[in-house]
């Protein structure tokens, strides 16, 4: 297993993913989104796992202007626009190969 965590330092759900694997036992990769970001094939993997872009969008992310901006751009930008901005990703992104869930998901990494 290859983990990778890719979350927020003051989100409580990617604590919770952490403490998950730790008391397994299964070591992760963690990696500050808001701070680091995603790769533009990570992000294309990550949204083809998960069923698209609008998955990973946080529709709670405290900048409300940048996420009310996504929603109206024309479809081919608004990609982009959340791949230059990792603060709007909903938290925590868990990859595992090409597979991966957004969210706390035990239920679906039992499996894996």
């Amino acid at each position: 297993m290859n983990i990778q965590i890719f979350g927020k330092s003051k989100c409580f759900d990617t604590k919770k993913a952490e403490r998950y694997f730790k008391e397994r036992g299964i070591k992760f990769q963690l990696i500050d989104v808001a701070k680091y970001g995603m790769s533009k094939g990570e992000f294309n993997n990550v949204k083809q796992a998960v069923g698209g872009w609008e998955m990973l969008l946080d529709e709670n992310a405290k900048d409300k202007d940048l996420v009310a901006l996504i929603k109206y751009l024309a479809p081919e930008y608004k990609e982009e626009k959340l791949v230059e901005n990792p603060k709007l990703l909903k938290t925590p992104i868990v990859r595992n190969g090409k597979k991966a869930t957004v969210g706390y998901q035990p239920d679906i990494w039992k499996d894996w």
